[in-house]
């Protein structure tokens, strides 16, 4: 299928777009990028979801409206959202991401708490359990993230309270 070109944007791979994310430097020029989407893909059935459809406002939120009227839809202007299970804040800050993967890491630990990590399977295997099962939560998407000391803090203490509660013998009473 050929790509239509809008300025230096082409969109001609629908593989995959039920996931897509689209970046404008201005709002001004996204409501016509959106409409060539929308157009786009039509001859091959495929339909933009408006429902679904967000605009990120990436730095400032000043004179940000709260929709934007796009062929004939309303899509919602908003300070955050999740793409491909990763958070996307308004701050270009990865604290939100780091914050949410902490409690869903604490959350998966906890759920194994008395069956797993109560039980008198070896310390060793509890630790390749955990950096096979756990770690992997509190990381997934990590290589996106620009940590700062406070979100390099925050990661180490959740990694020691791992630890201590996978291991009640590291736990100071």
């Amino acid at each position: 299928m050929n790509g239509i070109a809008f300025g230096q944007q082409s969109f001609n791979d629908f593989d995959y777009a039920d996931d897509v994310s689209l970046l404008a430097e201005l709002q001004d020029l996204l409501v016509p990028v959106l409409e060539v989407f929308q157009e786009e893909p039509a001859p091959l059935g495929l339909e933009v979801y408006w429902r679904k459809t967000m605009v990120p406002a990436l730095g400032s939120m000043k004179d940000e409206p709260p929709s934007l009227l796009v062929c004939g839809h309303d899509v919602q202007c908003v300070k955050s959202f999740t793409y491909l299970g990763i958070l996307i804040h308004s701050t270009c800050s990865s604290e939100p991401e780091i914050r949410r993967q902490s409690v869903i890491t604490q959350t998966a630990t906890q759920s194994l708490g008395c069956r797993l990590w109560r039980s008198r399977i070896a310390t060793s295997t509890k630790l390749r359990l955990c950096i096979a099962y756990i770690l992997p939560i509190m990381l997934y998407g990590s290589e996106c993230w620009t940590a700062k000391k406070a979100d390099i803090q925050r990661i180490d203490a959740l990694d020691q309270w791992c630890l201590r509660y996978l291991l009640p013998w590291l736990r100071q009473e």
